[in-house]
C-alpha cells in the first residue's frame, strides 16, 4: 500500500505538470510569443516522453498529446 501511494503521488505530479505546461504553452501561443512557445514546446514534449517511459501514461496517449502540441506549435510558425 505504501508503494502504491508513492506511485500514485508520482503519477499525479507528472500528469499535473503536463497539464500546467500545456496551459502555459497555449498562453504563449495566444500571445504570439515565439521563443517562449519554442522553449515550452521542447520542455513539454520531453516531460510527456518521460511520463510515458515511466509508465505514468500509455505510449499512445503520449504520442497523441505530442501530436496535438506539435499541431498547435506549427500554426504559430
Amino acid at each position: 500500500m505504501r508503494l502504491a501511494a508513492k506511485q500514485r503521488l508520482r503519477n499525479r505530479q507528472y500528469k499535473s505538470s503536463i497539464k500546467t505546461l500545456f496551459k502555459r504553452f497555449q498562453t504563449s501561443i495566444d500571445e504570439q510569443d515565439r521563443e517562449g512557445a519554442t522553449r515550452l514546446f521542447t520542455e513539454l514534449t520531453a516531460k510527456i516522453d518521460k511520463a510515458a517511459s515511466k509508465g505514468v501514461i500509455h505510449k499512445n496517449n503520449a504520442a497523441r498529446k505530442k501530436s496535438r502540441v506539435a499541431r498547435v506549435y506549427a500554426r504559430l510558425s
